[in-house]
């Protein structure tokens, strides 16, 4: 596949930036529930998301939109069964560790992926995506570093749940770009959510959410999980996978944000510190990019 031109990279990196920033309201959004539990907000979002995907395939596809889960064949199967994972062991990571255990665990996923993207599509990997992985991870470390909890059994257990976040991204990004243009994989964000949904739905139960709950979950699983999750593999083709999990961290950086202006929850200095770090190394590794398929153009 040719090298995208300097104009379809920047819409991929606005596909990229819109769906991050949709994930990141999930803070916000799940601090006005009230009665919901984790497993049940799990079971509901994907659920939600995957009537929202579904509805999208019918409308753009109509009476073929089976035809196009069935087009997906074995990297469909693989990429929904990535998405399923990632759902379901963030929760349960974050029912057993803290959020700071979980989002450290999840920075290394530019890392994971990057090395994968090299070991299976021989993806040469950038200097300067280099330089921008790590400066992501030391500003996460930095955001989360002074809340990070270890020692005790169940936090170990929580970030060893946490490591299947990372993995499964990586392998769904390595999936994304091994089919490129060839295999529309959108349904597979689908079939992510109905197994997510299958799985947690035991635990789920007896529900407890109320109708105000119920309009909260919709809204996590129409547009912050079905929506942006469509939006990443349309990305996909004009990204590299290293790029793609370095932009999705826009997602924790942003998400302290919106909980501060949504639920008056400040967020501490040095998780602005932290922030700012890994939006620089957005930035530069970005800005870099431009550069080079700019004078590769010319």
């Amino acid at each position: 596949m040719s090298d995208p031109g300097p104009r379809a990279h920047r819409r991929a990196i606005a596909l990229m930036v819109v769906a991050a920033t949709l994930w990141s309201i999930a803070g916000v959004v799940t601090r006005h529930l009230e009665f919901a539990g984790r497993w049940e907000v799990t079971f509901w979002r994907s659920l939600f998301a995957a009537v929202f995907v579904l509805g999208a395939l019918l409308v753009t596809r109509g009476r073929d939109a089976w035809d196009a889960v069935r087009a997906t064949g074995g990297y469909g199967i693989l990429s929904g069964t990535m998405w399923g994972i990632m759902f379901v062991a963030f929760m349960l990571a974050l029912m057993t560790t803290t959020t700071a255990n979980t989002l450290i665990v999840n920075s290394i996923t530019p890392l994971v992926t990057a090395l994968l993207a090299r070991a299976v599509l021989r993806e040469p990997i950038a200097p300067r995506t280099w330089a921008a992985i790590a400066l992501a991870v030391t500003g996460m470390l930095w955001m989360f570093g002074s809340d990070f909890a270890a020692g005790e059994p169940r936090h170990l257990a929580g970030m060893l749940i946490a490591l299947a976040v990372p993995l499964a991204a990586a392998v769904n990004l390595v999936t994304l770009k091994h089919a490129g243009r060839s295999v529309d994989l959108i349904p597979a964000v689908l079939l992510g959510a109905i197994l997510s949904a299958a799985l947690t739905l035991p635990f789920a139960l007896p529900f407890s959410a109320n109708a105000h709950d119920l309009v909260l979950l919709a809204v996590l699983g129409c547009l912050q999980l079905g929506l942006p999750c469509m939006l990443m593999v349309r990305a996909s083709p004009q990204l590299s996978a290293p790029e793609i999990a370095l932009l999705a961290l826009l997602e924790v950086v942003l998400g302290p944000l919106w909980v501060w202006l949504g639920a008056g929850e400040a967020p501490a200095l040095t998780t602005l510190a932290g922030g700012a770090l890994v939006i620089a190394a957005l930035l530069l590794n970005e800005l870099a990019a431009l550069g080079v398929r700019v004078r590769a153009a010319q």
